[in-house]
């Protein structure tokens, strides 16, 4: 009897995608255990680690073992590990990608577990898991906010926002606002490529502290008004030289996102722009990020990524229309939008 050692590539392959869920919950547990901010200080051996994160020392050598394979740290346990650079990206420090990390290995693998019955009636997985939507679960819990709106600016910070000012001009602008801002990243990126604008940054409540810390620290507020509100209810701030709606209409349905498209178009000036910063599902096999973050927004909030064709569509019913459209990094576009004549009725 032989044994057949032919490789099996699309084996392999299958399985590689079926233990991915265990990649994310490996670099979960080094992050949470604290793993690459303890050898940064210098606890290098699987046993040191342990006892400095008050961990199993058998488990943390497994652990380390996996993060070596994943490319998380480097060097073996006898001479010590060391973070990589995406060992150092999880690092508990500003520009990190802990947080995200944190919620993505948290609440989003919770609602992720939840998947099957969204595709099965579309409700969101965040729901059944957790009982309410993610903006009540952040509206209650002041703590998972600040995390998630850390999260949000860490993702900014390593994706998209800082290239924006590169691609679009903000140098004439006097006004710039920034609709459902979140942490007020990008509102300060784009003030800080326009030195005669004020900023104006609608949000909800609960995120307004959050804004007003990162607001104080870049760019001052002598620049920036903060506006507690609703971004469907407004009121929107009049004749503003560009409004900025970035990673905000993902969320929403058609129905929505054309209430405040139009809103919006009211709001503006004969001179006004809209930047819409999302990502744009492209066809065939180009872009992997895009149609990943669609199934999770559908999965988290009952959102979607979109086409472009549906943004001209949404576009078009909001009495807007698409000048052009940026490349940014991480499969991310901005897409710079104009009134149209008329509203539509």
């Amino acid at each position: 009897m032989t044994t057949d050692n032919t490789p099996r590539p699309a084996a392999r392959a299958t399985i590689d995608l079926i233990t991915a869920a265990w990649h994310t919950q490996a670099v979960y547990a080094a992050a949470r255990l604290g793993l690459p901010d303890l050898i940064a200080a210098g606890h290098t051996g699987p046993a040191e680690l342990a006892k400095a994160a008050d961990a199993d020392p058998d488990a943390v050598r497994r652990l380390l073992r996996l993060l070596l394979r994943l490319g998380v740290v480097d060097g073996d346990e006898n001479d010590g590990y060391r973070n990589t650079d995406v060992g150092d990206l999880l690092r508990d420090r500003p520009g990190s990608l802990r947080d995200v990390c944190l919620l993505y290995g948290e609440e989003f693998y919770q609602a992720w577990g939840e998947s099957i019955d969204t595709f099965r009636t579309g409700r969101s997985g965040f729901e059944k898991a957790y009982g309410r939507s993610l903006v009540g679960y952040l509206g209650e819990d002041p703590d998972a906010a600040q995390r998630f709106q850390r999260a949000m600016q860490a993702q900014a910070n390593n994706f998209a926002f800082d290239a924006v000012p590169q691609h679009i001009d903000f140098t004439a602008d006097q006004h710039v606002v920034d609709i459902a801002g979140g942490s007020g990243q990008l509102l300060s990126t784009v003030l800080g490529a326009a030195p005669a604008a004020r900023g104006t940054l609608l949000d909800l409540a609960h995120n307004i502290p959050i804004a007003r810390a990162h607001l104080e620290q870049t760019v001052g507020l002598d620049r920036a008004e903060l506006v507690a509100g609703d971004m469907f209810t407004g009121p929107i701030p009049q004749g503003a030289d560009t409004y900025l709606l970035s990673r905000v209409l993902g969320d929403w349905s058609e129905g929505d996102c054309v209430r405040l498209l139009r809103s919006i178009r009211e709001a503006m000036g004969p001179r006004s722009r809209l930047v819409i910063i999302e990502m744009v599902v492209q066809d065939g096999k180009a872009g992997l990020l895009a149609p990943l973050w669609d199934l999770h927004l559908m999965v988290v909030n009952g959102g979607h990524q979109r086409s472009i064709g549906e943004y001209h569509e949404l576009a078009g019913q909001s009495g807007l229309a698409i000048e052009r459209s940026v490349q940014l990094p991480m499969e991310t576009s901005a897409l710079v939008l104009t009134a149209a004549s008329d509203i539509p009725s």
